[in-house]
């Protein structure tokens, strides 16, 4: 996932090491990204081609490296958006959701639906687990509790779609 939030915030533009560390800090809800994360894998998207790095000049003198986003770097940031293999992970398939506007109706489409699927089995999962033993007082709580949040996912599921079609309805040219 960090690979794809840097790619991601090189997609707005270039930025140096720090603005990127600090900008995926602020995605993963941390204070930043560690330096052992942003520039190993910013190596490894050099060496891929998927982003350029150049020098700047600082602001108090120093050199900055500067890093850009290639029209390569950008197809594999779109493939890997769309590779979603992880169904059970709630971050993964929030990071996707966040990052729709890159992707084509078929695979944003894809992505909730395979999150569905997954919830679906889940939410089956719990029922039975619920009829089918005794979870006592707080046992029965947190199935409870589980289960909200799984039908609470499966409506914003079903609103996000509403929000895909209403956006392919609007005429050419329309206001958004």
């Amino acid at each position: 996932m960090n690979d794809l939030i840097l790619l991601a915030i090189l997609s707005d533009g270039p930025q140096h090491g720090y603005a990127l560390k600090k900008q995926a800090g602020v995605a993963l809800g941390q204070p930043d990204m560690h330096n052992n994360l942003v520039y190993p894998l910013l190596r490894r998207f050099i060496a891929h081609k998927w982003v350029t790095q150049r020098k700047t000049a600082g602001q108090r003198g120093q050199t900055r490296q500067v890093y850009s986003l290639t029209p390569l770097g950008r197809a594999a940031l779109i493939d890997r958006i769309r590779q979603f293999d992880d169904a059970s992970s709630a971050e993964a398939f929030r990071l996707r959701v966040g990052l729709f506007e890159l992707l084509d109706s078929a695979a944003r489409e894809q992505i909730l639906a395979t999150r569905e699927k997954y919830l679906q089995a889940r939410k089956q999962r719990f029922v039975a687990l619920e009829t089918g033993m005794d979870l006592g007082r707080y046992g029965a709580e947190v199935t409870r509790f589980i289960g909200e949040q799984i039908r609470t996912e499966l409506a914003w599921i079903a609103r996000l779609r509403r929000i895909h079609r209403a956006r392919k309805e609007k005429p050419e040219g329309a206001l958004r």
